[in-house]
């Protein structure tokens, strides 16, 4: 039995499936999660480092994957994380104060020691966003295969000028479910037309997103 989004494999039985995926139902720091009460911790804007280097993309059966290039990053914790490939899903996995979007980034980055921070950001219905034409140009229409990448990707009009967020300690949103992430999620979403929404959603063929999992005593900070 393979992990998928429905069925039989889908995320209610992931902890099932596999010894090594019982973190999936045993977990108490998991993702996605709805956002709501975050506690004041005046935490600093982030201050990114942007770059539009990117390598490739591949449609993986579950989501879009862009790998890039380790030139991208921010500072947080008094570490430097650095980008190593973003992805999404729609619709949303996190929600914020109850609201679920069209279609959520998720922005992997790892520090000196491996450990990972994964950034999300929201999108919303409104104008057009020619970042995103970019990257709609080149999805991949044969799953599995992975194409390198010769374009630029104004990386940083995926983000909103807004650069507050939410954190929280959480998980992958995919098997293992492994826990210990650091997670950010932008306050403010990024606009994106119905018609791109909707290609994206399209090449997407199935909704990829976890259902929301228990906060178990968590805080979330702002």
């Amino acid at each position: 039995m393979t992990r998928s989004y429905e069925g039989k494999g889908s995320p209610e039985h992931w902890g099932e499936l596999s010894e090594q995926w019982q973190t999936c139902k045993e977990g108490m720091y998991q993702s996605p999660i709805n956002i709501s009460h975050p506690v004041s911790a005046n935490l600093p804007p982030l201050d990114f480092n942007f770059h539009t280097n990117v390598k490739s993309i591949v449609n993986n059966g579950h989501t879009i994957q862009i790998t890039v290039h380790d030139e991208d990053d921010f500072l947080l914790d008094g570490q430097i994380w650095n980008l190593k490939q973003f992805h999404f899903h729609s619709p949303s996995e996190n929600h914020i104060n109850g609201q679920r979007f069209p279609l959520e980034l998720h922005f992997f980055h790892a520090n000196s020691q491996g450990e990972l921070a994964v950034l999300a950001v929201m999108l919303t219905p409104g104008k057009t966003n020619p970042a995103l034409d970019i990257l709609l140009d080149v999805l991949p229409t044969t799953v599995h295969q992975e194409q390198a990448l010769q374009q630029d990707m104004m990386l940083e009009k995926r983000f909103p000028q807004d650069k507050h967020y939410y954190r929280f300690s959480g998980s992958l949103t995919t098997p293992p479910c492994t826990e210990g992430f650091i997670c950010l999620v932008m306050k403010r979403p990024v606009e994106a037309s119905h018609a791109q929404l909707a290609r994206f959603a399209r090449a997407l063929r199935n909704a990829n997103n976890r259902p929301l999992q228990p906060l178990h005593g968590r805080q979330i900070t702002e």
